[in-house]
């Protein structure tokens, strides 16, 4: 129940002496403050390193093949040799649990020698030979058009899926690329479509330099046949990559007729794996926050209770008179912990509220700066929050606990006898 008169006492005694009411305010709310910008911090570097992921199911991994290190069934060590497309339906249809598994095949780089011209103009740009499935798991804006269809793998038609980089190399800004042919390593291929990546902290230039084709019109185009370069392959979203991924190994050892202990021959980059890792290390981070921010909010306890202390030696005298008018020691001791309780409490507010307003300035400044690498949306959670009141609370009642219980310790007549 509400006591006005226990309320206005606990409001005098703190107004009392303005100046150290505030400095020990001060010292709460820096505390939370801290704890509240160094998770937000954390969650920033944490959208920041795994935009870098993009929207590429991070359930994943590629695979490729590499030189053999041990000698098996008469075939020697150093050997290479590459995966077949047949080695595709074969991890399909004996690996339970997979959701995508798509060949692969590359051609060219962006960085490397000219191979794709239009007119009289010419670029440097990555080929890569897909089928379908593979926009779903590396997802991409298609602007015009479409992307590769199961028509074009089975006919083996010459038809490609253009970046926004290619576009800007071989088009004029008027120019609609869709219809267009261009040429690959002197074949024609006739534009489909055109996309941008969906990563968050915008298409990078090697992402945005990359032409897609029929995977099997790849094969015929380039005279790789049914080789496949590597594979991209997905599990389901209950079962972990990191889990199968050795039954994929071994099947395509036993195919290859690779040593079952050679774990050289097959290379490969589990994303799921790398995904886990990182978020494994904000979450590390987030501790780290915490307990830095806990033990400065902690100091700002450890100054309540001091001046609660002073507060309880000044009010000796009236403590004394209360209780020798007949109250009761859990009387004193809740109007201690009250107090504590209520300047813990504004404080830590105070705190959180100037730590929202940090957050905002700084997304502000990132929106307006544009995308940042490594760093993105720095943010925390209604937990967050909730579990900073409860630490605010649990900190004021044990700020006061000492005080009230010396209040409550003290005879009445000793009370009295303090000048």
């Amino acid at each position: 129940m509400f006591d006005k008169e226990r309320w206005s006492e606990i409001l005098e005694a703190l107004n009392a002496n303005k100046f150290r009411t505030v400095l020990t305010a001060f010292g709460v709310a820096w505390g939370i403050f801290v704890l509240v910008i160094l998770l937000a911090l954390t969650n920033g570097l944490r959208n920041g390193v795994t935009a870098d992921f993009g929207d590429f199911a991070t359930n994943s991994m590629f695979m490729w093949t590499q030189g053999t290190s041990k000698p098996y069934k008469g075939l020697p060590k150093g050997r290479f040799f590459n995966y077949k497309i047949d080695d595709v339906a074969a991890i399909k249809t004996q690996i339970p649990n997979l959701k995508y598994v798509s060949p692969r095949n590359q051609l060219g780089g962006f960085r490397g020698n000219n191979n794709v011209t239009r007119g009289t103009k010419t670029g440097a740009f990555q080929i890569y030979g897909d089928y379908p499935e593979y926009i779903k798991q590396q997802p991409m804006d298609i602007l015009l058009g479409r992307f590769i269809s199961y028509s074009d793998i089975n006919e083996k038609r010459k038809i490609c899926v253009i970046g926004t980089g290619v576009i800007k190399g071989l088009y004029d800004k008027t120019e609609d690329a869709l219809g267009t042919y261009i040429k690959i390593n002197g074949v024609n291929f006739m534009v489909v479509g055109t996309f941008k990546n969906t990563n968050s902290q915008g298409d990078s230039e090697e992402e945005s330099n990359t032409i897609y084709i029929p995977f099997t019109t790849f094969g015929q185009a380039f005279n790789r046949g049914d080789r496949v370069g590597w594979m991209a392959i997905t599990a389901q979203d209950n079962t972990p990559i990191t889990t199968i991924k050795q039954q994929v190994f071994d099947l395509m050892k036993s195919r290859h007729k690779v040593h079952p202990e050679d774990d050289r021959a097959i290379g490969h980059f589990d994303l799921a794996e790398e995904f886990g890792r990182i978020n494994g290390l904000f979450s590390i981070l987030s501790i780290v926050g915490y307990f830095v921010g806990i033990l400065v909010l902690m100091s700002g306890i450890i100054g309540i209770n001091n001046i609660m202390l002073i507060v309880v030696k000044e009010r000796t005298k009236e403590i004394g008179i209360r209780r020798a008018l007949g109250a009761s020691p859990w009387t004193i001791k809740s109007q201690i912990l009250q107090e504590s309780l209520l300047l813990t409490t504004l404080s830590g507010m105070l705190g959180i509220t100037f730590a929202a307003f940090t957050i905002w300035g700084l997304n502000s400044i990132l929106d307006s700066a544009g995308p940042t690498e490594n760093f993105a949306n720095p943010s925390v959670g209604m937990q967050v929050v909730f579990t900073a009141l409860i630490i605010l609370i649990v900190s004021g009642l044990a700020a006061g606990f000492i005080p009230a219980s010396r209040a409550t310790k003290m005879k009445p007549v000793d009370a009295l006898r303090i000048e």
